[in-house]
């Protein structure tokens, strides 16, 4: 039975300007600190504002949103407000259906009068000052990426596997592919006494001779009727078409076809508790280092259906002795430039080590690398291999990348001479992109710190870099169609994100638009943690958000809690909203149980720079891990610690570390709750983990290193286990083979806690209570006063 908590804080004594009430009420309830109540999350804190679009009139901001105080399982409605700002209005389902098309995603057409759209399956043009809507097609086949032609007469757009080219004058529908699946057909020459005998019958037969005549008749016939149709382009049988992207002048398209693996063994996952009471089973992702699935990419010149396949690893960078060389994990289409005559293409290597921006000649089918980045670690970074583009001339690209340690902006001429850095310093840049008029960049950067986002402009040479976003947090900017007004979903600690409406100039004010948590929620005096720094065994400086009883109104009980965050690349450490917000609320109330509590942003962190994210290559589980251990020595040096009283719980990669955490460092830890953990890497999925610790099969040691289970012997202090059954991630199997090497070792004091209709995450309120119960009653039993009573009493 949880123990009374001490009283606290009715009203916010810390209110940061922007948060500030907007409804006018009576005083609200307290919001009680309590397991359930804090685990029926979105009921009091509602989902933040997303999918936030512009019409393109600019006179409207369109968003999906749930305040608090609706059902947790409610999904969020379709809002919308005026941009120059007011009261949301929520839209009736009906409403949604009828005026999503005006904010589905487009091409806009060459005058920038229109944009076409893809909406439900179908295909819309939306005139852009007036917004009025005209229906392209009405068809039960899908309809999708629908693009202008550079004149601006038609639209080009994908049904099935085909591109097609609908004239806006009425005129009639073409098909410009015509690709199939299997072997071209071809008809084989007689030959030999075969070949005689059709001679003689030609010979001695008019039957044979009229139906020959008629034969060829029917196919010059049929050529007549096809005249102009598209060439057929032949893929292989179990080969899909994952994308096709023609060029704005309608010569050429990029066609990318996906082959699943034959031999690949997917893991099937029992679903227990199902409607037809029967066990189901899904089948899901294989394990790393099993057979994947591949990909090619060719040029085709729709005038002749002529088809080049691409070669996408430079022979340059290949290694004949290795079996991988010439093999890609990921080759995108990033897209044409404004004439259609160069392509933008990334790839990485099947090692992920490489990454190749090629720019592809149409004319010529000539592919030209203007950037390579090698890491010996993995390829990677806060902008994945998404933030590229043209430059707004056609001639030149634009990229990002970590190659001087942090990720920053990079531009190349088409030719790939001319290589330039636009940004620079021990800062990441976590998103760009051309402002809508193409005159400068729109930048998200944590220039100001790593604990900050924030909303820049910057000119195309790299110049005139200005900041437009001032309150201290975190900011994801979306600007208007004009670039005159910003939509800013904009969140602070101890604050969930929010909508506001601001100019799009430097320290324009913000104007609120919605308001998130109940009344309940906002009375109560949420901390905004501390960030501290503590110096880690290797000299690096390590940030972490900590919780102080005191800042509760509780008085320390000398135990503390490390809480891990999940996913390894993460940042959790800043001075915005958690995605953890559970958790946030959860360490409040370990803080007024008496225990302070340190949330660690160790090495694999995201926000740091390439070095900080690569630390953990071929050993997780090492400096991630000691990263944990330094901090649990801050805590005792520092803040007053018991050193025997220190315990931690994380979920995913958190329950990874928790389980690491007390096989390898039993004398530093006493307590521990792994939820949803991986406990053997070579089970996990090949698009993760083999970046970070190779592939099972040729890098066996830093497997056997990074996994738990190799280290169960190593168990001491009291363990749970926490899992959902259905999960479709990390597979429940990680942690019943565990169990079974426990139950071998013969290890005693752990518990395994199993949520039979649950996936990787959460979803029932009950689960999440249940759950966190458990890790409450852990903590308070083996890490609080009574645990100090009783050694007292031995």
């Amino acid at each position: 039975m949880m123990r009374a908590l001490p009283r606290l804080a009715a009203a916010a004594a810390f209110v940061l300007a922007p948060f500030a009430p907007v409804r006018a009420q009576e005083p609200a309830p307290s919001f009680a600190l309590t397991v359930p109540n804090i685990m029926r999350g979105p009921e009091h804190v509602g989902e933040p504002p997303r999918a936030v679009r512009w019409t393109d009139d600019g006179e409207w901001i369109y968003f999906r949103w749930k305040p608090g105080g609706r059902p947790w399982d409610e999904e969020p409605a379709l809002y919308r407000v005026r941009a120059d700002g007011g009261a949301p209005e929520r839209l009736s389902e009906e409403a949604a259906d009828s005026i999503g098309v005006l904010v589905a995603s487009g091409d806009v057409s060459p005058d920038e009068r229109a944009r076409v759209v893809s909406y439900r399956g179908d295909l819309y043009l939306i005139e852009r000052n007036s917004l009025d809507v005209r229906r392209l097609t009405d068809t039960r086949a899908a309809e999708s990426a629908p693009v202008y032609a550079a004149d601006g007469r038609s639209i080009y757009f994908i049904r099935g596997d085909n591109l097609f080219a609908l004239p806006l004058d009425g005129g009639a529908l073409r098909q410009l592919t015509d690709i199939r699946r299997g072997s071209e057909p071809r008809e084989e020459e007689a030959e030999g006494q075969r070949k005689f005998l059709e001679d003689q019958q030609k010979e001695l037969f008019e039957h044979i001779r009229r139906e020959l005549e008629r034969e060829a008749a029917a196919e010059a016939r049929r050529e007549a009727r096809e005249a102009g149709a598209p060439e057929p382009i032949y893929i292989a049988n179990g080969e899909r078409v994952m994308g096709l992207a023609i060029e704005p002048g309608g010569r050429y398209a990029i066609l990318r076809i996906g082959k699943p693996a034959p031999d690949a063994r997917e893991t099937l996952i029992p679903d227990w508790v199902t409607e037809s009471g029967y066990t189901e089973t899904h089948e899901v992702r294989t394990k790393v280092g099993d057979a994947q699935s591949e990909g090619r990419m060719a040029l085709v010149t729709l005038a002749t259906g002529a088809v080049e396949w691409l070669d996408l690893s430079p022979e340059a960078e290949a290694d004949s002795t290795d079996p991988y060389a010439g093999r890609l994990a990921s080759a995108d289409f990033i897209g044409w430039n404004r004439d259609g005559t160069l392509g933008l293409i990334t790839a990485v290597s099947y090692d992920f080590k490489d990454r190749w921006i090629h720019v592809l000649n149409a004319a010529t089918g000539e592919v030209t690398t203007v950037a390579h980045d090698h890491d010996d670690a993995w390829i990677g970074g806060p902008c994945g291999f998404g933030c590229a583009g043209w430059m707004p001339d056609g001639a030149g690209v634009y990229f990002t990348s970590e190659r001087d340690g942090y990720n920053h902006v990079y531009a190349v001429d088409a030719d790939g001479s001319n290589l330039r850095q636009l940004t620079r310093g021990e800062w990441e840049v976590t998103a760009v992109e051309l402002s809508p008029d193409h005159e400068r960049f729109y930048l998200h950067t944590r220039e100001v710190s790593p604990f900050e986002q924030h909303f820049y402009h910057m000119a195309l040479d790299g110049s005139r870099r200005t900041r437009i976003t001032s309150r201290t947090g975190v900011y994801e900017v979306t600007p208007g169609p004009d670039g005159d007004r910003l939509a800013v979903v904009y969140s602070y600690s101890n604050r969930p994100p929010e909508l506001f409406v601001m100019e799009n100039e430097p320290g324009a004010e913000m104007e609120r638009i919605t308001t998130s948590p109940t009344p309940q929620w906002l009375a109560f005096d949420w901390i905004d943690p501390e960030i501290i720094h503590f110096p880690a065994r290797d000299g690096v400086s390590v940030p972490a958000r900590i919780y102080r009883p005191r800042d509760l109104g509780a008085e320390p009980n000398g135990g503390a809690v490390i809480f891990v965050h999940g996913a390894g690349y993460l940042h959790n450490v800043h001075k915005g909203w958690s995605s953890y917000y559970r958790e946030y609320m959860f360490n409040h109330l370990l803080a007024a149980h008496g225990f302070t509590v340190l949330d660690i942003d160790y090495r694999g962190s995201a926000g740091y720079g390439r070095d900080w994210r690569t630390a953990i290559y071929r050993h997780m589980g090492g400096k991630d891990l000691t990263d944990q251990v330094d901090g649990a020595r801050y805590l005792v040096e520092h803040e007053g610690v018991d050193p025997a009283r220190i315990g931690l719980y994380g979920g995913s990669y958190g329950g990874f570390i928790t389980l690491m955490a007390l096989f390898k460092e039993s004398e530093t830890f006493a307590a521990g709750a792994a939820l949803r953990s991986v406990t053997d890497w070579a089970h996990y999925n090949h698009w993760y983990t083999g970046r970070i610790l190779n592939l099972p099969q040729d890098d066996p040691e830093a497997y056997r290193q990074s996994s738990p289970i190799y280290f169960a012997e190593g168990l001491e202090d009291p363990l749970l286990i926490a899992h959902g059954m259905v999960d479709t991630n990390v597979h429940f199997q990680d942690v019943v083979r565990l169990a079974q090497r426990l139950i071998e070792l013969g290890k005693t004091d752990w518990e395994m806690a199993v949520y039979p209709v649950e996936s990787h995450g959460f979803i029932e309120p009950s689960s999440w209570t249940d759950e966190y119960r458990r890790i409450l009653e852990l903590f308070e039993r083996h890490l609080g006063r009574e645990r100090t009573a009783a050694s007292e009493d031995q």
